[in-house]
């Protein structure tokens, strides 16, 4: 069973939401499911996120990562095929390519191959601009008291 969800009445009050609104729009439709290769996603601290894939067989020079915008995409193509007679053959060595969404201000910091893991390690780098600041509320001075002026009125004898 699907539900589609209407977004447009945010599209009225809302400015500037439009890849937000994409994105679950995105989410709820169903895609077929490829599971390879297997990977895990981890958050290592508040702002460092780490990626690791199970690439067995695949050399450093046949996997390719780029990062553009907000989507980093990880390929691995082999660069010959294998002309030896299987009796069985489990590890799979096609070509993949598996794209990652990632949020405002997170990059690639590290990427590394080593006993058939791919680790790709990111970070959220906020701009000095746009972090949260503190800002700190003065004590209110001694002011002078403003002298105030009696105004008396004559007194006219009858």
């Amino acid at each position: 069973m699907r539900t589609a969800f209407d977004f447009s009445p945010f599209y009225r009050s809302s400015i500037g939401f439009d890849r937000v609104f994409d994105l679950l729009e995105n989410a709820s439709r169903v895609t077929t499911i490829d599971n390879w290769p297997p990977y895990d996603i981890a958050r290592t601290d508040e702002d460092n996120y780490r990626i690791t894939m199970a690439v067995a067989g695949f050399s450093p020079d046949e996997l390719s990562m780029t990062q553009e915008q907000n989507m980093l995409v990880v390929s691995g193509q082999k660069s010959g095929e294998d002309t030896g007679e299987y009796l069985h053959r489990g590890i799979a060595g096609r070509s993949f390519q598996r794209s990652f969404q990632l949020a405002d201000h997170v990059k690639v910091t590290d990427a590394r191959l080593e006993n058939g893991l791919l680790t790709i390690d990111l970070k959220r780098e906020i701009p000095e601009g746009m972090k949260p600041r503190r800002i700190e509320i003065g004590s209110v001075k001694a002011t002078p008291k403003v002298a105030q002026r009696k105004i008396e009125a004559e007194q006219h004898a009858a």
